[in-house]
């Protein structure tokens, strides 16, 4: 099992600090961010990979729940309160766990047992995938069924067999996400090698005769993995 990247959102920070030592106790556990301003989270998850938030709830500038909304179910996520009466039912996000403060670390570890066991079936599943979201709505998207992903300003487009999808997103975060069947080949592309039908120095020509160009500073790299 991979290590799983993890961040940690909470106004408190004292509840940043018990949760920073907690990750540091667990082996499969890497922390790459910890906020106590849910917007810097977001932008630093804009721009980086992540697998796991730890998030609070009730955060002044932006709740909890409303990050969710805004990130979207790419990630999963352990969601932390001082409140009872929060519950996990009406939530339509890959939430893994519900924490209650004050955390002990027995109770912490049993979450992140079960993140775990999340990660681990969906990187033994016959059909990888993931969630995007486009035009207002979640799309499950098959990895065989991509052709490829461009970047377009601060979106991606993921052209699969059959359409396309418009996403908020950065090429290094579905990088990140994505099996060793892809491969990025320009600043702007990614593609999946398994549709590919024929190489040439500066462009690849896909399945659906798509050209895809081949930047000067990724060609190495894909010659070497086609060796």
């Amino acid at each position: 099992m991979r290590t799983i990247k993890c961040i940690i959102v909470d106004d408190e920070p004292l509840a940043i600090s018990l949760l920073e030592n907690y990750v540091r106790k667990t082996p499969f556990l890497e922390l790459v961010f910890s906020a106590e301003n849910p917007i810097t989270a977001l932008e630093y998850i804009r721009n980086n990979h992540c697998d796991l938030i730890f998030l609070d709830i009730q955060m002044p500038e932006l709740t909890g729940i409303n990050f969710m909304k805004i990130v979207g179910d790419t990630h999963k996520y352990i969601l932390t309160t001082a409140y009872s009466e929060y519950a996990l039912e009406g939530y339509e996000h890959h939430v893994v766990d519900y924490l209650l403060k004050p955390i002990s670390f027995e109770r912490f570890h049993k979450s992140v047992l079960k993140a775990q066991e999340r990660f681990s079936f969906h990187e033994n599943t016959k059909e990888p995938y993931f969630f995007v979201k486009s035009s207002g709505q979640q799309y499950r998207i098959n990895f065989n069924d991509i052709l490829y992903i461009e970047s377009i300003k601060d979106y991606v487009n993921i052209r699969t067999v059959e359409q396309e999808y418009i996403v908020l997103d950065t090429l290094k975060s579905l990088e990140n996400q994505l099996s060793e069947e892809f491969i990025r080949i320009h600043k702007s592309f990614i593609i999946n090698l398994d549709k590919v039908r024929n190489i040439g120095l500066k462009k690849v020509i896909l399945e659906c005769e798509q050209e895809i160009p081949v930047g000067e500073s990724y060609r190495a790299n894909l010659l070497g993995r086609l060796k």
